[in-house]
């Protein structure tokens, strides 16, 4: 990597600087989480707002230092301004699954980058497919799409089972938008990389059946 793209220092300075004013006002914070029963009074902005919140450093610092890594990929894929858009599709698209999943339950909250990042994640492994990624300890490199596609299988779990104190539908969410953005953009990957897009889609179709089925 050449040097952080002028996008991605914005989008993550803006995290950072929400975020820290989150950390320190709680009123704030309370006032543009994600939260079920405020989105269904008429307060939408949480649903972009709750993006740029977070609940502590160590979580803002995990989604920003992923969104680093990967973000360079999708923009010498297509450039900043699409860049943009596939992070602001896939957060949306994480807090709309989330606002799907979640409708009945008005004490649901939830913040932090991680849809939108996931989205991100997913664009990168269509655009490149052959990256290799290391995880904490495991000293061989992984297929990022092995990854991807088993993270999203790990969340339709922690959806199923309500896992730790984690918005896996938002995550999920996340993943489809960045899926769908990246797609949109560049259809021609359905005939070049034909088995990776069919691949990325599994999880999400298994999630698809599940709902329909109501096994979720």
């Amino acid at each position: 990597m050449d040097g952080i793209d002028l996008v991605t220092l914005i989008i993550i300075g803006a995290n950072v600087l929400i975020s820290f004013k989150g950390f320190n006002d709680g009123a704030f914070f309370e006032r543009y989480k994600f939260g079920i029963g405020a989105i269904n009074a008429g307060q939408k902005e949480r649903m972009l707002s709750s993006g740029f919140l977070h609940v502590d450093i160590s979580h803002l610092l995990f989604n920003m230092l992923t969104l680093y890594f990967f973000a360079d990929v999708v923009i010498r894929g297509f450039g900043s301004g699409k860049f943009l858009i596939i992070y602001f599709v896939s957060l949306i698209a994480g807090s709309l699954l989330a606002l799907f999943f979640h409708k009945n339950e008005p004490h649901y909250s939830a913040v932090g980058a991680s849809g939108a990042v996931t989205g991100i994640l997913y664009a990168a492994i269509l655009l490149q497919p052959g990256m290799d990624l290391y995880i904490y300890f495991i000293p061989i490199p992984i297929p990022a799409y092995v990854i991807g596609i088993g993270y999203l299988l790990y969340s339709i779990y922690g959806m199923k089972k309500r896992l730790g104190n984690i918005g896996h539908t938002a995550h999920f969410g996340g993943a489809i938008g960045g899926y769908a953005a990246t797609l949109l953009f560049n259809p021609d990957l359905v005939f070049t990389s034909t088995l990776m897009v069919v691949l990325l889609a599994i999880p999400i179709l298994i999630l698809f059946v599940m709902e329909k089925t109501g096994k979720i």
